[in-house]
Formats: C-alpha cells, sequence, structure tokens
C-alpha cells in the first residue's frame, strides 16, 4: 500500500498515537480527546492529497524552500496548520510542544506504516520524501502561525498598558504639579513634588517609546504631521533642553547653511533628543558633545558626536535593533531615568519615516558619530497643503 493510501484507511490509528504524545505535553487539567486531536484528522488527510497531487521538480524546490502553495493539495495544509497552530495557543501549548507533536507524528506514521509490512514498491522512496516535504511544510506554518499570533498578542497587550497607563500618570503629574503650592514653606513636601514629577517624566518617556514601538511593530508607519519648521531652532531648543537637564556636560551646537523644510517637527525633536541623550549616556563624561546640521539643498545631514568609548564592531551591526543596550560599567552608572532600550530604534523609525536613514560610525581615535541624513521635502509630499509653522528662531 502506498504511503498516502496508508495515512488515509490507517487514519484512526495513527490519531490514537498522537492524542497520548499531546496528552503527555499538554499542562491542560481537562483531557478532551476532541480538544488533544485538535485538527490532526485534517492534517493528515491534507498531507495525503498533498502526496497525491501533482508536483513539478520546479514546484518541489520552491516547497522546501517555504514558498508555499507548491501543488494543488499544498494550501489544504497550510490552511490545516494555521488553524491548529491556533488551537494549540488557545488551548496552552507552548512552541515546543506543538513542534514535538509533529515530530511524534512523523514519526508515528512512518513506524505504522513499516509495521504494516507494506509491498515493496519503487517509488517507496519518492513518497516518504513527499511526505517528509509535506511534515515541513506543515511544521513551518504552524509555527509561522502561532509566533505570529503570540507577537501580535504580545504587542496589543503593550499598546493597550502604554494608552491605559497614561491617565494615571498624569493624574499624578497634576498632583505633583500642585503639592507645592500648598506648602511652599515645606522643603520636605516640595522635595517630594519634584521627585515625583521627574519620575513622572520618566514613566511618560517610557510609556511613549513603548507606544512607538509596539504600534511600528504592529505593522503601522509611523504617523507624520508634516509641516514647514525650522529644524535650526529646533535643534537650539533642544540643545537648551539638554544644557537645563545636564548642567555639568557641555554641549555645541554647529548649524550651517538654511534649514527650513517640510518635516515632523515633534518626531524629529524626539530625534535629537533621543541621539543627544544617548551621548549624555555612553559619552565621555569630560568631553563635548557636539550637534551640527547642514544641507546641501535637497538633502540635510544631522551629526551627533561624543568622545567616549569605542562601540564594539560586534555591536554596530544590532545598535538600532530595539531592546539593545550598551552593558559597559560607564554607561551603567549614567544610564538615562527613562531609558528602555528603544531610543535609538525609534530614531532609526523617524528618519525612515522622513525618507532617510541613520549610521553610526565608532573607533577610539574619533569617538562615535551618528549621522542621520533626510531629504528636505519628501517626494510624496510634494502634492499635499502643507500648513506653516514656523517662527523666529534666535
Amino acid at each position: 500500500m502506498r504511503l498516502a493510501d496508508f495515512i488515509l484507511e490507517k487514519t484512526e490509528p495513527i490519531l490514537v498515537e498522537w492524542e497520548t504524545f499531546a496528552r503527555s505535553v499538554w499542562a491542560g487539567a481537562g483531557m478532551d480527546p476532541l480538544e488533544l486531536r485538535d485538527h490532526a484528522a485534517d492534517i493528515l488527510r491534507a498531507t495525503a492529497w498533498d502526496m497525491k497531487s501533482a508536483q513539478s521538480a520546479t514546484q518541489q524546490s520552491d516547497k522546501s524552500k517555504g514558498e508555499g502553495l507548491a501543488c494543488a493539495g499544498s494550501d489544504r495544509v497550510d490552511g490545516a496548520s494555521d488553524v491548529h497552530a491556533v488551537g494549540r495557543i488557545n488551548s496552552g501549548f507552548d512552541l515546543l510542544a506543538v513542534v514535538a507533536e509533529y515530530r511524534a507524528l512523523r514519526a508515528s506514521v512512518i513506524r505504522l506504516w513499516r509495521e504494516s509490512q507494506p509491498t515493496s514498491d519503487l517509488r517507496d522512496l519518492e513518497d516518504l520524501t513527499r511526505f517528509n516535504e509535506s511534515i515541513d511544510q506543515s511544521l513551518t506554518e504552524a509555527v509561522r502561525s502561532y509566533t505570529q499570533r503570540v507577537d501580535r498578542s504580545r504587542q496589543m497587550f503593550l499598546a493597550i498598558l502604554g494608552h491605559d497607563l497614561r491617565n494615571p500618570l498624569q493624574s499624578i503629574m497634576m498632583s505633583a504639579d500642585a503639592l507645592p503650592h500648598g506648602a511652599e514653606t515645606d522643603p520636605l513636601v516640595s522635595g517630594a513634588a519634584s521627585r515625583i514629577s521627574a519620575s513622572v517624566t520618566s514613566m511618560a518617556r517610557m510609556i511613549n517609546d513603548l507606544l512607538d514601538f509596539t504600534g511600528i511593530g504592529l505593522g503601522a508607519a509611523m504617523p507624520l504631521s508634516p509641516a514647514v519648521m525650522d529644524l535650526r531652532c529646533l535643534c537650539r531648543e533642544v540643545i537648551d533642553e539638554m544644557r537645563a537637564a545636564h548642567p555639568t556636560r557641555t554641549f555645541r551646537f554647529e548649524p550651517q547653511g538654511e534649514f527650513t523644510g517640510v518635516w515632523d517637527a515633534p518626531r524629529l525633536r524626539q530625534m535629537v533628543s533621543n541621539l543627544l541623550g544617548n551621548d549624555v549616556q555612553h559619552g565621555d563624561v569630560d568631553g563635548p558633545i557636539d550637534l551640527s546640521i547642514s544641507t546641501d539643498g535637497a538633502e540635510v545631514r544631522l551629526a551627533v558626536h561624543n568622545e567616549g568609548l569605542e562601540i564594539p564592531q560586534d555591536v554596530l551591526p544590532m545598535i538600532f535593533d530595539p531592546l539593545v543596550r550598551l552593558s559597559s560599567p560607564q554607561s551603567q552608572q549614567q544610564r538615562r531615568p527613562g531609558s528602555i532600550g528603544l531610543g535609538l530604534y525609534i530614531v532609526r523609525e523617524i528618519a525612515k519615516a522622513h525618507g532617510g536613514d541613520i549610521e553610526v560610525d565608532s573607533s577610539a581615535e574619533a569617538g562615535t558619530v551618528f549621522t542621520v541624513r533626510f531629504p528636505r521635502r519628501r517626494a510624496a509630499l510634494l502634492e499635499m497643503p502643507i500648513p506653516l509653522r514656523t517662527r523666529e528662531c534666535a
């Protein structure tokens, strides 16, 4: 008997072994056989029909690369595996248990088929190859569906959490602001109010970074509200804010050229603040932090330089990835309150949203410089009516 025919004829004995194994890896209290067998019969039938369908050498190659829909039965395999993965999430199976199920299924089918002592057929090797291909495809689709659903749920939870935390934080901030006015003569109350305000500001920064991260992770493009603005004025304001927040540090600003353009001012403020804050955390405490902007007319170049320790070469390729932090003793001591390792990631996303990009160069001799390049006005915005939001800047 051909292997595909064996699977269709002996589905029930195979399902009995599937159920037994699922029971051994499931942490659930109830042992409902229907739940243990969740879509297993559909997977087996889809595998058998996939093996029976015609498949060219090109389709086989595509299928081995996980490109799917390589033959007539392939879509059934993907569909059954997708539904099964979602069902396993709902039942409390972890991903390792799902992978183990497929490993056990493969072993059970081959063992039961061998024990049936089928008549030798020159096509047995082809049948085994097609069976393994189909199981691999099914496993790949199950893992993809499982991880996507878990990641989507995790990001949705973080997004909801971030939104829901804003209201109580706002209430705390308002209460802290009101405290000194009611007890101006009590230094203990004033000091406590200042500490509360500083802590809430740090928490608000973390929540904003978290919301940006989850929004981008859920597939949404970073939202922009472009307007005509003066980048030189914005950078000077951020520099002044950093000087006030870090009076012992030296900040230098060097603009070269004219910097009126169509950008999202709050996002660029966030980008510049994150870059300067990163240098405060990782740069030499005795060295200056330099912010420079220049333009060739069509493109703006914004660079932030510090004289801190060289960034290790193995870290550079992933420095803009989310939740990546340098672990040097100096950076640990200077870590900015409200930082959760998303600052540089958000900087990159802001640059990309403006049609630009960011790069970093670091050496022991020259220090570290982050360079952002983005167009003065994105092509996609050329036909949009742009509001004017400029003001005089010192």
